[in-house]
C-alpha cells in the first residue's frame, strides 16, 4: 500500500483509499468521495458491493438502491470490470469476521455506504490482460498494454520502489557532498569510442544521441563543482537481446574531483547500503507485494538483506586465476563473461568489486599508473567493475587528468584527438584528479526485486525490436 497521508484533496476526491484505510475509526460517518477502479462488482436485485481499487489500496463500496439514484445505481452494478468510479457516501466500519475463541482478533475493516457517484470511464472487455486474475500471459503481452500491467499489484510495487531506490540514492549522494547536474543528450562525438551511437540529424549538423554523461560530468567537475552525479538515460546502439540489456537506459552518474578509484567505489557500496537499508526500513508492504506474486507462482520470496560493509574486491588477476581453478578457460586480458563470473559468484554471491583492469579493456579516458602491472606484464587501469553475482552493475574508475596521455589514449584506440577538444581542453588549464562510475538503475531494482529480466523493472523498454509503447 502506498503511504498517501500527505496527499491533499483533488477535484474528483476527498480522501485516498489508503486515508480511509488509516483514518476510518476518526472517519466513521463522515461523508468522504473516492475514486478508483472497479476491481469487483458483486450482487443483483436491490444491493451492489463494489470493490473499489486506486493506487494507494483497496476500499469496498455498498451500494443500497433505495439509498440513492436508481439509474445510477444500476449502471454501477452492471459496470465493466477496471472502469474508473467515483462514489460518496458516508464511512462505516465492516462487520467483523467471527473468529474462533484464542485466534487474533483482525484490525477493524471500513467501507463506504454509497449516496451518489459517477462512472468517469467505461472499460471495455474483454481485457487484454488480467488485473487481479492469474492469467499468465508473456512478457510481449504485458509491454504492450503496460498500462493494464502496472495495474497488478505486485507490478505496481515494483515501481513504487523503482522511485523509492531514486529517491535513497539521491538523498545518499547529497549526503556526501555531491550536487546534482544535467547532461546534454545530443552530442557531436562518442563518449566512450566504438561505434554502439544512434546517429541523428541536429538542424544541418550530425549529431548522437548520448551514450553515456561522462565526459561533460567530468568537465563540471574541472569546472570546480568539486562532486557531481546525474541520474538520467543513456542510448546504446548495441545489438543485444538478452534478459539485463536494453538500448535505452537510466542509470546513477557521479564523479569527484581529488578522489581515485577506491574513494568512489566507498561511495557506491555506501550508497547501495543506504538504499538496502531505507527499503528494509520503511518499504517492506511493497516488498510482501512482490513476494504474494511470487509465492503464487512457486517462487521462493525475496529477501531484503542489507549488504556488509566494505564490499570485497577481487582484482582483475585475482579474478582470473579463481575462474581456472574453477575449470574455466580464460586467460589474462580476456574479458571475464558471465559463465566466468558464475564460478566466482560461487565463491562471491553478493555484491563484488573487480578492480584493477587491463588498460586494454577500459575505455580511455580511464586512468593508469605506469607501475602497476599484471601477471603477463601488461598495463594495468584504474578501472572497475561491480557485479552481484554473475551480473555486472557498474563501470568505473579513476580518470585520467593528464592531457598528454589523454590524448595518446585516445590515438591508441583509434579515434583522433582533434574530435574532443571540447573535452580535452578543459585539461589544459589545470585538472585535479577525479574518479567516478555509471550504475544501471534497472539492474539494481532486479536484484532487490528479483526480476528475472530488466524489462519488468522499466516502465516503457526500448530494446532493438521494441519502440512502442
Amino acid at each position: 500500500m502506498r503511504d498517501s497521508s500527505e496527499w491533499k484533496p483533488t477535484s474528483y476526491r476527498t480522501h485516498t483509499i489508503d486515508q480511509v484505510a488509516r483514518n476510518g475509526e476518526k472517519l466513521v460517518g463522515t461523508k468522504v468521495t473516492v475514486a478508483g477502479y472497479a476491481e469487483t462488482v458483486r450482487g443483483r436485485g436491490a444491493i451492489c458491493f463494489l470493490m473499489l481499487r486506486d493506487g494507494t489500496g483497496k476500499i469496498q463500496a455498498f451500494l443500497k438502491k433505495d439509498n440513492m439514484d436508481e439509474e445510477l445505481f444500476d449502471s454501477i452494478q452492471s459496470a465493466t470490470r477496471e472502469s474508473t468510479i467515483q462514489v460518496t457516501g458516508k464511512v462505516a466500519m465492516k462487520r467483523a469476521p467471527k473468529v474462533a475463541e484464542g485466534d487474533p482478533v483482525p484490525p477493524p475493516e471500513f467501507e463506504v455506504n454509497v449516496e451518489s457517484g459517477d462512472i468517469l470511464a467505461h472499460a471495455d472487455t474483454p481485457l487484454p490482460l488480467g488485473v487481479t486474475d492469474d492469467v499468465r500471459v508473456g512478457l510481449d503481452v504485458r509491454l504492450d498494454n503496460r498500462h493494464l500491467d502496472v495495474r497488478r499489484s505486485h507490478v505496481n510495487a515494483m515501481f513504487q520502489l523503482r522511485s523509492k531506490v531514486l529517491q535513497y540514492g539521491r538523498e545518499h549522494l547529497i549526503s556526501e557532498g555531491f550536487q546534482e547536474i544535467n547532461s546534454p543528450k545530443i552530442i557531436a562525438a562518442a563518449a566512450e569510442g566504438g561505434t554502439n551511437l544512434f546517429p541523428m540529424k541536429y538542424f544541418e549538423t550530425d549529431a548522437y544521441l548520448s551514450q553515456s554523461p561522462q565526459l561533460y560530468k567530468q568537465l563540471a567537475v574541472l569546472g570546480g563543482l568539486e562532486r557531481v552525479f546525474e541520474i538520467g538515460p543513456a542510448f546504446r546502439a548495441e545489438k543485444h537481446d538478452t534478459y539485463r540489456h536494453l538500448n535505452e537506459f537510466v542509470s546513477f552518474d557521479i564523479e569527484g574531483a581529488w578522489m581515485d578509484d577506491e574513494d568512489v567505489m566507498g561511495v557506491q557500496e555506501r550508497m547501495i547500503h543506504h538504499i538496502w537499508t531505507r527499503v528494509l526500513e520503511n518499504d517492506q508492504a511493497l516488498i510482501g507485494a512482490v513476494n504474494e506474486y511470487r509465492a503464487s507462482q512457486g517462487n521462493d520470496p525475496i529477501q531484503v538483506t542489507v549488504p556488509e560493509l566494505p564490499f570485497p574486491r577481487i582484482p582483475y588477476c585475482e579474478a582470473i586465476e579463481i575462474v581456472k581453478s574453477g575449470g574455466g578457460e580464460i586467460e589474462w586480458g580476456d574479458d571475464i563473461e558471465s559463465h566466468h563470473c558464475d564460478i566466482i559468484a560461487a565463491k562471491y554471491p553478493g555484491f563484488h568489486f573487480i578492480p584493477r583492469w587491463p588498460m586494454s579493456m577500459k575505455p580511455f579516458y580511464i586512468h593508469h599508473k605506469d607501475e602497476e602491472k599484471g601477471s603477463s606484464g601488461g598495463q594495468l587501469s584504474r578501472g572497475f567493475d561491480l557485479n552481484y553475482g554473475r551480473d555486472e552493475m557498474t563501470s568505473g574508475g579513476a580518470r585520467e587528468h593528464r592531457v598528454e596521455v589523454l590524448e595518446q589514449n585516445l590515438r591508441d584506440v583509434g579515434l583522433d584527438p582533434g574530435d574532443f577538444t571540447f573535452y580535452t581542453d578543459g585539461f589544459r588549464y589545470g585538472a585535479p584528479p577525479h574518479a567516478g562510475w555509471g550504475l544501471g538503475v534497472a539492474r539494481l531494482l532486479m536484484v532487490l526485486t528479483g526480476a528475472g529480466n530488466v524489462r519488468e523493472v522499466v516502465l516503457f523498454p526500448r530494446d532493438r525490436s521494441r519502440v512502442t509503447p
